[in-house]
């Protein structure tokens, strides 16, 4: 039962962290720090490149939350054990975005007049996407164990 609470926990905690501030952003320190979060930050990619704002989005945010669906979809009998391995999957592809985020802020930190703070919504997100990965290596677990629930 815990695993499962676990589980639709993140279906919440996904929303919050996709509107919590990742960094905060702005051209040398006197001109102030810009919050910018996964939805700005996707709004801003829309705006300017269509393609790559369809990927970072599958990946941000579809990804993610289809993968914690399908987990607790298991969770409860509703979805066949033998999908896990795409959720797998799914969960993968969400840590990929994370990534991407530390590349940016790397390469940004690398540049002279642009100054970057992390903020606390990139440690909620990266945890939610790791508590997903764990809560589906836990529950492939316990269905190898527990094959006819």
């Amino acid at each position: 039962m815990i695993l499962r609470l676990a589980t639709l926990s993140l279906l919440i905690l996904y929303p919050v962290a996709w509107f919590a501030p990742l960094m905060r952003a702005g051209l040398l320190p006197i001109f102030g720090l810009s919050e910018i979060s996964v939805v700005t930050g996707l709004q801003s990619l829309w705006r300017s490149d269509v393609i790559l704002a369809l990927i970072v989005t599958s990946l941000a945010l579809f990804a993610p939350y289809l993968k914690t669906i399908g987990l607790a979809l298991v969770q409860w009998g509703l979805l066949d054990a033998r999908s896990l391995p795409m959720l797998h999957i799914l969960g993968k592809l969400a840590m990929a975005d994370v990534f991407l985020i530390a590349l940016y802020i790397t390469l940004a930190k690398g540049i002279g007049y642009v100054t970057i703070e992390v903020a606390w919504g990139l440690y909620m997100f990266t945890g939610c996407i790791l508590a997903s990965i764990i809560l589906g290596l836990i529950t492939e677990r316990t269905r190898r164990f527990r094959p006819g629930e």
